[in-house]
């Protein structure tokens, strides 16, 4: 149970049948901005839980990393399946052997930020089509100096992003799209790809649903990629590794069902994510888990490795005999703990993590 909407509302919906009897797991971490146990601790009381908490340090990772890294049948590259394998070994070690878990409500109810944000964007195709032309058109050319102008560029830089399609606007943050595949990647290996087949592959899962909305497309688009392919084999295999079986409530086929006849305008009302759900859990949960900022589940990893020896070893290492394959060239690598070094540690961090773990699963499977 992270504090969150999802996992609190599971977490009390089993207590109602349960009461009293319900064992809560929740991970912390001690860095600003990544802990949420207060709010799972809310919870906790409203529910009358029975809660187990666990803090995860740098020197987990350097325990545990190879190991989780080798037990996926394929590199997996989300930092977070580290919190999820001690949450599933902490139930483990409590006497649990099924877990409820609250994946599928942001994918279902609109919980993501990237949503809102994708809608703000949609808002311009609204406007007629000369007076989008007429507005480009003019900021486009502007001179340099009136740039430094916060509205003006602020406007010419909402205009160059809302004029990029869905679905290749959500991957304006990609690290592999901020960098051309031929400063990435080797030669050999750019002759044996299609370069263009994971992006494809989002258009064909936004393209597929008939007359649905923008909001709609792009839940769709994650039931098959964040879910299906990320977020699900994440948890179900660090419970399996920790002899942990898990279940998730809100993908009841009922409840997906339903939330696929609630209009895209009640999901998402006034830039208000899930607010459907939300007016759904009032005077369920504590009024502060309902309006708490999002979190997610995510790793302070990019922090961490700044200041943890063993951790930067581990990654250094990993990413140095990286450099032996014949996948990426050397220059992107260095250049990628050289900006993590520097002034991006969060963002670059996140890139350090997939590329050691890319290398840890290769040598794991003694490839």
């Amino acid at each position: 149970m992270s504090g969150g909407l999802d996992s609190s509302s599971v977490a009390g919906a089993l207590s109602k049948v349960y009461p009293e009897q319900v064992k809560t797991f929740t991970m912390g971490f001690a860095v600003d901005g990544y802990d949420e146990i207060e709010y799972a601790r809310m919870a906790v009381e409203q529910f009358k839980t029975e809660q187990h908490e666990y803090y995860v340090t740098p020197i987990d990772i350097v325990n545990a990393i190879q190991k989780i890294a080798a037990y996926y049948d394929e590199p997996f590259g989300n930092s977070s399946a580290l919190a999820a394998y001690y949450c599933a070994k902490l139930a483990k070690e409590n006497g649990v052997n099924m877990l409820l878990a609250g994946d599928g409500g942001d994918e279902i109810f609109a919980g993501n930020e990237r949503y809102s944000k994708q809608l703000i964007f949609e808002k311009y195709y609204t406007i007629p089509k000369t007076l989008r032309t007429a507005l480009k058109s003019g900021l486009y050319n502007l001179p340099e100096l009136l740039l430094k102008n916060k509205l003006l560029f602020k406007g010419k830089r909402y205009i160059e992003q809302a004029e990029v399609s869905l679905p290749d606007r959500l991957q304006d943050y990609n690290f592999l799209h901020r960098h051309l595949t031929q400063e990435i990647f080797t030669d050999s290996i750019i002759q044996q790809i299609d370069t263009s087949k994971p992006l494809q592959s989002l258009r064909d899962s936004y393209d597929w649903p008939e007359n649905a909305s923008a909001l709609n497309r792009m839940l769709f688009m994650d039931w098959k990629t964040t879910l299906h392919d990320n977020d699900l084999v994440k948890v179900n295999r660090m419970c399996e590794m920790n002899g942990v079986n898990v279940l998730y409530p809100l993908l009841d086929k009922e409840i997906v069902s339903f939330s696929c006849s609630i209009p895209s305008e009640m999901k998402i009302k006034k830039g208000q994510l899930r607010w459907f759900y939300k007016q759904a859990m009032q005077g369920f949960l504590p009024e502060k888990i309902i309006n708490k900022p999002k979190h997610g589940f995510g790793l302070p990893f990019g922090m961490w490795l700044k200041d943890h020896s063993p951790l930067k070893e581990l990654a250094y290492d990993s990413i140095n005999s990286l450099k032996k394959r014949p996948y990426f060239k050397s220059e992107f690598l260095d250049h990628t703990i050289k900006m993590h070094e520097s002034v991006h540690a969060v963002y670059y961090g996140e890139l350090i993590w997939v590329l050691m773990m890319l290398e840890l699963w290769l040598q794991g499977k003694e490839l």
